[in-house]
């Protein structure tokens, strides 16, 4: 009679953990969480004629050098002060538009200068209609973090980044869109 009472002690134990197991996997508690790192704040945000650029120092910027997930990111340095930067800024935004549903995302990183981001780099940006995402990289010391980007980098620009969870390539050239597109492909 002892044993029996026993094996249903443990039977009642062992069915009182289960649905206290079950119970905190249905509240949410027990299972891995899926853990989100969240874009920082800028260290400032211009805002003129409805045109808002956010500026990052180059610890903010790396978040979006170093994103992983199934995403393929163009992330583009320029200036407006740069007349092949300039140039070539069609083919970034005719990538940005045909290939948004596609899991790409342009990022155009202008490295102006933070005084004359009222001035110059929002007139220009509403002038020539971008629609990537823009950021003003806002950080002097580009000694530091030139060769964090790239440790081949002389630092010239137009310079552009192509990068995934898998494959990461970096050029300091400038693009046509043809061009661009097969560089693409070679990352997706």
């Amino acid at each position: 009679m002892k044993s029996v009472i026993s094996r249903v002690g443990v039977l009642v134990m062992l069915l009182t953990i289960v649905a206290c197991n079950d119970g905190a996997k249905k509240e949410g508690k027990n299972v891995k969480e899926k853990t989100t790192v969240l874009a920082p704040k800028p260290i400032k945000v211009y805002s003129k004629d409805d045109i808002k650029v956010n500026a990052y120092d180059y610890e903010g910027l790396e978040y979006f050098l170093n994103r992983d997930n199934d995403t393929t990111y163009v992330v583009n340095f320029w200036a407006t002060w740069c007349i092949p930067c300039v140039e070539e800024l069609p083919a970034f935004e005719k990538l940005n538009e045909e290939y948004k549903s596609d899991k790409i995302k342009v990022l155009l990183v202008s490295l102006d200068m933070s005084k004359k981001v009222e001035t110059k780099l929002i007139p220009f940006l509403k002038g020539k209609k971008l629609q990537s995402d823009v950021v003003l990289l806002n950080d002097p010391d580009a000694n530091s973090w030139i060769s964090k980007i790239n440790s081949e980098w002389s630092g010239a620009i137009p310079a552009t980044l192509i990068y995934n969870k898998n494959k990461r390539k970096f050029y300091e050239r400038s693009f046509t869109y043809d061009e661009l597109k097969m560089e693409l492909s070679t990352i997706k």
